[in-house]
């Protein structure tokens, strides 16, 4: 069992028997652990400690999956974890801009928040296991934010997806003054074109079904031949492929690039 430092603690009534000075028992802490772009051996020190001495650990999942974040640490945890599968209750059924997304969520979250709040309270430390960095357009931000001020939260960083991916790809991502912009795929076609055509250096996320979409918004910013999509970063299944080139099926978690050419000696 991981040690659990004090650093919060819970007030319990007094004895009313006794009349004994209040106890106080120690809460446990909420880790959120960047697990880096896949590869196993890219978590840091940190991270890999605390993976591997958790007894429990929570991560999140679309519902019939295994999920991502629990795939990379298949093999590193105890033969007693206790595992939290903390299952999306939607994720591209209903557009983002539908008011039943952010309800669904928010209600998902809370139920979350109740089980690894009831786990800390018993002064159990929970590892929550987050791809790439937890603090970079991670579902554990919604956990952090609501968990402040009421249990112990850390985080671990962890190196990001598109840093995975520009290092697979074998070519510097940014030189000398070039701007990166980071954008998700998401996004409308005429904000990603527009966006595309006045940066240097380009990392889109969230691809996937997107795909067709980002590649007509690549088209009209006339950067077509400068374009790469990399699926599966330092993974096993590990893809690099020039976007004119790439299918449109391609998975969620791929990553387009466009690489910087600016000032270098």
């Amino acid at each position: 069992m991981l040690k659990i430092t004090p650093s919060v603690m819970e007030r319990v009534p007094a004895d009313t028997l006794g009349g004994a000075q209040a106890a106080a028992t120690a809460l446990g802490t909420i880790h959120g652990v960047g697990l880096g772009p896949g590869a196993q051996d890219l978590l840091s020190v940190r991270a890999d400690r605390l993976v591997r001495g958790t007894r429990h650990v929570a991560y999140f999942r679309k519902a019939g999956r295994a999920g991502r974040a629990r795939r990379i640490v298949e093999g590193m945890l105890r033969d007693d974890v206790v595992e939290f599968a903390m299952e999306y209750p939607v994720t591209t059924e209903i557009p983002f801009s539908d008011p039943r997304y952010n309800a669904l969520l928010a209600e998902f979250y809370a139920a979350c928040i109740e089980r690894l709040h009831a786990i800390a309270r018993s002064g159990e430390d929970v590892v929550v296991l987050c791809e790439g960095d937890p603090f970079f357009y991670g579902s554990f931000m919604h956990l952090y934010a609501r968990l402040q001020g009421v249990v112990p939260v850390r985080v671990v960083p962890g190196i990001t997806g598109m840093s995975g991916a520009w290092t697979v790809s074998g070519t510097p991502i940014t030189w000398g003054d070039d701007m990166l912009t980071v954008l998700m795929a998401t996004l409308p076609e005429e904000d990603l074109a527009r966006r595309i055509r006045d940066t240097d250096a380009l990392a889109v996320m969230k691809v996937g079904r997107n795909l067709p979409k980002l590649r007509r918004a690549v088209a009209a910013a006339g950067r077509e031949d400068e374009a790469w999509l990399v699926e599966y970063a330092t993974m096993p299944e590990e893809r690099v492929t020039r976007l004119r080139d790439a299918s449109d099926a391609t998975p969620y978690f791929s990553i387009l690039l466009i690489h910087g050419q600016g000032r270098r000696p």
